[in-house]
C-alpha cells in the first residue's frame, strides 16, 4: 500500500475542504500542489521529489494566479446611495437626543432619523456632519465652525 499516496491525496481533500469553506483562493494552490505530490508518489518518486514539487507547484500558483483569480472572482461593492450620504453636511431639525431616541436631520432635501455619535444633545439648527449610516439612522457630529480671524495691515 502506498501510504505517501493516501496521505497526498488526504491532504488534497483537506486544502479543499479548507477551501470550500473560506473562499480566499487561497488553499486551493495547496491543493494542486498536493495533486502534484500525489502524481509524484504513484509514479514511485522519492519522498523529497514529492515534497519539492508540493512546495514548488503550490508556490508558483500562489504567486502567478492567485492576483487574477482574485481579480476575476472577487465580487466588486457597488456604492449605494446611502454611501454618499457619509460626510455630507446638514442641520439639526428636531433635537437630537440618544437617550430618548429621537432626533431629525435635514440633508439636501431628505430628513433623516439621527442619532449624535458623541451622545451629546444637538439642538435645532446645529450644522452637522455625517459620521455614519445604520439602518435609517444617521449618525452625525456638530461641525466645528472655524472663525476667519482678517488682519488689516
Amino acid at each position: 500500500m502506498n501510504w505517501a499516496a493516501i496521505m497526498w491525496l488526504v491532504l488534497m481533500v483537506v486544502f479543499l475542504w479548507i477551501e470550500t469553506a473560506s473562499v480566499s483562493m487561497t488553499s486551493l494552490w495547496f491543493a494542486a500542489g498536493s495533486l502534484a505530490g500525489l502524481i509524484t508518489s504513484l509514479l514511485h518518486g522519492p519522498l523529497w521529489l514529492q515534497v519539492s514539487l508540493f512546495v514548488v507547484v503550490s508556490g508558483l500558483l500562489l504567486w502567478l494566479l492567485r492576483p487574477i483569480a482574485k481579480k476575476y472572482f472577487t465580487p466588486r461593492l457597488t456604492a449605494t446611495n446611502v454611501d454618499a450620504v457619509v460626510g455630507s453636511e446638514g442641520v439639526v431639525s428636531e433635537e437630537i437626543d440618544n437617550l430618548r431616541a429621537v432626533g431629525t436631520v435635514k440633508l439636501g432635501a431628505l430628513q433623516w432619523s439621527a442619532r449624535s455619535t458623541s451622545g451629546e444633545i444637538l439642538l435645532p439648527g446645529t450644522p452637522v456632519k455625517v459620521d455614519g449610516v445604520e439602518g435609517v439612522k444617521v449618525f452625525v457630529s456638530p461641525m466645528q465652525i472655524k472663525e476667519k480671524v482678517s488682519q488689516e495691515v
